[in-house]
């Protein structure tokens, strides 16, 4: 049976113009049961762009899952028509196994596009749901499971009361020899009628501290055996320099096992209890640069991109009421912005204190990619917008007032 909502057109080249837009479009479509069309899919991306093999994989799932109706879904395609008619109340299945049909496809970015549409599955019995997926952890211009087991799911737990059980059952890079690994996780969903809501407010009283007054930051470091001393140093140096008061923790620093496997996790808690991280897996030739310039080169990398944070805008629309995800970066956008647009960091201060008194506002348009971040972040923002129109953005796109989606 066709929606009877009318089509949303979707240009895959806006904003960062890559394969997130396509994931948080689908995942909201479905969640929604609202039809849509993206066309130009990866239209910024070199090589043609098109849907890669995760893209499939995740939404061969989410079609099958909501008895959509789809068009174009091949790897390659450049246009992709999606139209869910069945809710997330209608998932029967509790035990869930994706495999990627490539080794190489990332099994971290199929859990982003299917995650928001299983986390409104509840039944009536309450019943858990155990989510498998077979394909890549540690994949190039994607998330890897450390991230995803230190920066979203604790965030998701603090302040959504989300309580995601993970394990990493096998690693598998894009990088070297090509294997398939696996990732398991176990979740309650949100029980029907009711919605997602934040537990803990950023701005709490009960939270003393600065918002960005780093403590503590904690290093994952998996490279060669002969690159850990260098790497571990070049990240105390990077960290140190810029957040000299930080306490700097390596809690895991392994050989990965190949000479051509280099990733490092930078994960920054405040002393107000926020957290953010910045991961990074070097994927270009290194063969004639030295370990020494190497391993700056990365944690040069990780140190400058830490404030970064796209991953929880779906949480935030979808959620009830308001939340507001601060990051440096707004302040380093102001630094950087003309005077016309730049931001006051004080008020955007102020604006977190006021959260709950609904002050210092100012609406944000939300017809393009905005607000503070990266291009990932402002692009999810307006993919966000458009296929719920009831969300509302203020200041910058630091607060968000969000849908209160139930299902």
């Amino acid at each position: 049976m066709k929606s009877r909502q009318p089509l949303l057109l979707i240009d895959g080249c806006t904003g960062e113009g890559g394969g997130q837009l396509v994931r948080l479009a689908c995942a909201l479509a479905a969640v929604t049961s609202s039809p849509i069309r993206i066309t130009n899919v990866r239209g910024n991306r070199d090589r043609g762009g098109g849907l890669k093999s995760q893209h499939v994989s995740a939404i061969e799932w989410l079609a099958k899952a909501t008895q959509a109706e789809v068009k174009g879904l091949v790897v390659g395609s450049r246009t992709l028509e999606f139209r869910p008619t069945a809710p997330p109340t209608t998932v029967k299945d509790r035990n869930i196994v994706i495999t990627a049909e490539s080794r190489g496809a990332s099994a971290l970015l199929i859990l982003q596009a299917v995650f928001p549409y299983l986390l409104f599955a509840g039944n009536e019995n309450g019943d858990p749901i155990e989510l498998e997926i077979h394909g890549s952890t540690n994949a190039s211009f994607s998330p890897s499971y450390e991230y995803l087991d230190q920066v979203l799911l604790p965030t998701l737990e603090e302040r959504f009361g989300i309580l995601v059980e993970r394990q990493l059952r096998k690693r598998a890079w894009t990088i070297g020899p090509i294997d398939q690994g696996t990732i398991w996780v176990k979740f309650q969903p949100i029980s029907p009628g009711k919605t997602l809501k934040l537990v803990k407010p950023w701005n709490s009283e009960e939270q003393p501290g600065d918002l960005d007054k780093i403590k503590r930051i904690d290093v994952t470091i998996l490279v060669p055996y002969a690159m850990r001393e260098p790497m571990e140093n070049a990240m105390v140096n990077y960290l140190g320099a810029e957040f000299p008061e930080a306490e700097i923790n390596f809690i895991v620093n392994e050989d990965s096992g190949h000479n051509a496997r280099m990733y490092v996790l930078a994960v920054a808690y405040s002393e107000s209890g926020l957290r953010w991280g910045r991961d990074f897996l070097y994927d270009r030739s290194w063969k004639k640069k030295q370990v020494t310039t190497l391993a700056k080169e990365i944690a040069k990398t990780v140190t400058k991109r830490l404030w970064e944070q796209d991953q929880l805008v779906v949480f935030q629309v979808l959620a009830e009421g308001r939340t507001t995800y601060w990051s440096r970066a707004t302040e380093r956008q102001h630094d950087e912005a003309p005077p016309d647009r730049a931001r006051d960091v004080d008020g955007m201060n102020r604006d977190l204190e006021n959260l709950s008194l609904g002050k210092t506002e100012k609406r944000d348009k939300t017809h393009r990619p905005f607000g503070f971040g990266s291009t990932h972040a402002t692009t999810a923002r307006w993919v966000a917008s458009e296929l719920l129109p009831t969300v509302q953005w203020f200041n910058n796109g630091t607060i968000c007032e969000g849908a209160g989606i139930s299902s």
